[in-house]
């Protein structure tokens, strides 16, 4: 199952942890990783081409995906996170609970 977290401080987001696999299909066959990987590598080359926010990515050789914004954050870059939360979300909504779990954590 794929776990996502989004952080945030004072309602506004500003990082968020991707880890996990969703086992819906055979490896190279599973959409909802497919999905997932897409949304959130496309969220974190958008704020580094289009946003001047300092960050720091981590990814680990199973795949977790940590990302976080120095505060203040930039109005755009909230908005792209807010997008991403957006599209697991409805990732959420189609595949549920056995393959994708989301969860929100106020610092």
């Amino acid at each position: 199952m794929i776990k996502a977290i989004f952080y945030s401080k004072n309602e506004e987001y500003f990082g968020f942890k991707v880890s996990g696999h969703a086992a819906y299909a055979p490896e190279g066959k599973d959409i909802v990783c497919s999905a997932v990987s897409a949304l959130t590598i496309n969220t974190i080359n958008s704020i580094s081409s289009l946003c001047d926010d300092y960050y720091v990515k981590k990814i680990d050789e199973a795949g977790t995906i940590r990302f976080k914004v120095k505060y203040p954050v930039s109005r755009e870059t909230a908005l792209l996170i807010k997008s991403l939360r957006i599209g697991l979300c409805s990732i959420y909504e189609e595949y549920g609970n056995d393959y994708i779990r989301i969860f929100f954590k106020e610092v």
